[in-house]
Order: structure tokens, then C-alpha cells, then sequence
């Protein structure tokens, strides 16, 4: 236990810290759950913000936010890359278009 002034002082300030980094890990923990469950673009934003915020505070580090980061954002193009295959539309004459000629 702290015996000085200062050092009571500070442990207090400790354990607030304490809380709020442990509540801001928490969301951001939700947050990258429901990223990589659901992978829609918004979680995936969302939880692009947490994390960009997490690092800024320096709640978690900067390295550890960019490795996160390049997951998620590899989710969501693997994502818009299943839904552009599916959207395509074959051409209406059943013959392969050629590139134009130079």
C-alpha cells in the first residue's frame, strides 16, 4: 500500500485509468467480434474507428492496431469481392467479347 501523499495520489489515478481502459477494450473487443462475424462494411468501419481511437489514447499499440486493421479491411474486400461475382451479368450474344485491338 502506498504510504507518501503522492503515491495515494497516484494509485487513485491508477485505478481510474485502469477502468476506462479496460471499458475501451471491451468495446473494442464487440466490436472486432462483430466485424469478423458479420463483415458488413459498417462494423468493419466501426471497428476501424475503435481501433484507430484505442491506439491513439495508447491504450493498445499502434502496431497492434495496424495488424488488426489489415484483417479487417482484408475481410471486407474478400466481402465486395463475392458480391461483385455475384452481380456480374453475362452478356446477352453467348460469344466472349475480345479486348479491342491496338
Amino acid at each position: 500500500m502506498p504510504i507518501t501523499k503522492t503515491a495515494k495520489r497516484a494509485l487513485r489515478s491508477s485505478n481510474t485509468k485502469k477502468e476506462v481502459n479496460r471499458i475501451v477494450k471491451t468495446r473494442l473487443e464487440v466490436a472486432l467480434r462483430l466485424a469478423k462475424k458479420q463483415s458488413s462494411e459498417k462494423n468493419v468501419l466501426k471497428a476501424i474507428s475503435l481501433l484507430d481511437r484505442t491506439a491513439r489514447k495508447k491504450v493498445i499499440h499502434k502496431n497492434k492496431a495496424a495488424r488488426l486493421k489489415s484483417g479487417l479491411a482484408k475481410l471486407l474486400t474478400r466481402k465486395r469481392a463475392q458480391t461483385t461475382k455475384k452481380s456480374k451479368v453475362p452478356s446477352r450474344s453467348g460469344k466472349k467479347q475480345s479486348a479491342p485491338k491496338k
